[in-house]
């Protein structure tokens, strides 16, 4: 199954009221509704956690789901420590499942608007 992220930078309360009214009449028309939305709150957070090394650790991932971050770290040719913490900031921001199998990037594609 394709899954995708819908990853937001600004925006207000109101466009998230918006998202999740739109999914509530949807569902209650009886669609099915499995949305997933991250929202950053500027661009400086969203470059804070969104490094060209984390993209190529989701990208990674999602190709190759590991044992643990000690095996993504070998993969990847990185420093075990590095890894260790950009896991934790990618698993925070919800873009990395760890759990008792390991560690999976599950989207296939993360789609980004940004409020002007």
């Amino acid at each position: 199954m394709s899954k995708d992220v819908q990853l937001h930078i600004g925006g207000s309360f109101g466009d998230l009221e918006k998202r999740v009214t739109e999914a509530w009449h949807r569902a209650e028309k009886g669609e099915a509704v499995s949305e997933d939305h991250l929202t950053f709150v500027n661009w400086d957070a969203l470059s804070q956690t969104m490094t060209t090394k984390r993209l190529e650790l989701l990208r990674h991932l999602r190709r190759h789901p590991q044992a643990s971050i000690a095996a993504l770290a070998r993969s990847l040719g990185r420093d075990y420590r590095r890894v260790h913490e950009d896991v934790e900031i990618l698993t925070k921001a919800g873009l990395i499942e760890h759990d008792a199998t390991g560690l999976h990037a599950g989207y296939d594609e993360i789609r980004t608007t940004i409020a002007l």
